[in-house]
């Protein structure tokens, strides 16, 4: 029996007690050799979580701040966002508030963008600098079909930058950032890393990073030019959540021991029990079928009541989500990532039976 209530929301996720003990270790200093040394780990360790032989690096900052630094870094002016849900039309929202000129790809959410619609707008339009993908819409539980949008840019505007939102995704579902053709990637490690929230993760590919050097007024802390030559060197460019950082580096060896294909399989096995589980209860899936994502679940209300399933869950020892936004009370999420076992998602379905 936990002695805490377990989370099985879309974020923050539940901390396993190792890593919970790693974060309250003495602190040392970040100039110190030994975190210089504990950096330089992490970075390769990064790389190898999305599947990349190019620029890893993380920032004590929350995935919003790291979506301006992004678009200062790598966007002069046209941007083109992919928008199904909150946090999608979020990012929209964070360009035009730099200043940039920002089009939108929209369908209603719980909708995925497919690959015909991108084409169709990017065929018909000016060439952008970059295109905004969100991978896992952690909002709507949708899976956008990310390789096969990442291809399309590729061959119609082989020029634009694919920028990606991996918050709820990033180790949970598969993704292969050189593969894919990806140029940047964020993540949060109060996602399916399993941590407490405060630092980013960012993937970065090499022409990216020469294109952040022609743009002007990058910022002074996310100035991805800057901030390279010192993790480089194994220095941060301000002081980190110094403790986050070394229970972060203990994760990702942590993933790697599971294996990143034997983790992705745990989260899709997680979604097919959670499926099988709302089948058997009346529940329909908020997002499209065929794009659901293996970390999130929303499911519609189906005329039950919200906040009552939460007590339920809550009274048995576990947190869910409510709907997001305009969808409170009107759906509910499941967030079945990060190391949650099979075995614990179990006991929470059979509590809520």
């Amino acid at each position: 029996m936990s002695d805490h209530p377990i989370l099985f929301l879309p974020g923050p996720t539940e901390c396993d007690a190792e890593l919970r003990a790693i974060m309250a270790m003495p602190l040392v200093g970040h100039r110190s050799k030994g975190f210089i040394e504990e950096v330089k780990a992490i970075i390769p360790k990064l790389r190898a979580l999305m599947r990349t032989e190019q620029v890893a690096m993380f920032e004590n900052i929350p995935a919003t701040g790291m979506m301006s630094g992004a678009i200062r870094n790598l966007v002069h002016d046209r941007v083109l966002h992919l928008t199904c849900g909150a946090f999608s039309e979020r990012w929209h929202k964070v360009s035009q508030a730099c200043g940039r000129t920002a089009d939108a790809v929209a369908v209603e959410w719980g909708e995925a963008i497919e690959p015909e619609q991108l084409r169709a707008h990017l065929t018909s339009h000016d060439p952008y600098e970059a295109v905004v993908i969100t991978y896992s819409e952690t909002s709507t539980g949708v899976l956008n079909p990310l390789r096969e949008l990442a291809a399309v840019v590729r061959e119609v505007t082989p020029d634009a930058l694919v920028l990606v939102d991996a918050v709820s995704a990033l180790g949970g579902a598969e993704l292969h950032f050189d593969e894919w053709g990806l140029d940047f990637l964020l993540s949060g490690t109060q996602k399916c890393l399993a941590l407490p929230p405060g630092l980013c993760v960012i993937g970065l590919s090499e022409r990216a990073l020469a294109k952040a050097a022609t743009v002007k007024h990058r910022g002074f802390l996310l100035d991805f030019v800057k901030s390279k030559k010192g993790y480089d060197a194994g220095k941060t460019p301000a002081t980190p959540n110094i403790p986050l950082v070394y229970a972060l580096s203990r994760q990702l060896d942590r993933i790697a021991a599971e294996g990143l294909e034997t983790r992705w399989q745990r989260h899709l096995d997680m979604q097919s029990m959670t499926r099988a589980w709302a089948n058997e209860h009346g529940f329909a899936y908020f997002s499209a079928e065929g794009r659901q994502s293996p970390t999130v679940s929303t499911f519609r209300a189906s005329n039950r009541s919200v906040p009552g399933l939460i007590a339920k869950a809550l009274a048995a020892g576990f947190v869910l989500g409510n709907g997001y936004g305009k969808l409170k009370n009107e759906t509910f999420r499941i967030g079945h990532m990060g190391d949650h076992p099979r075995e614990r998602l179990a006991e929470l379905l059979a509590a809520l039976s």
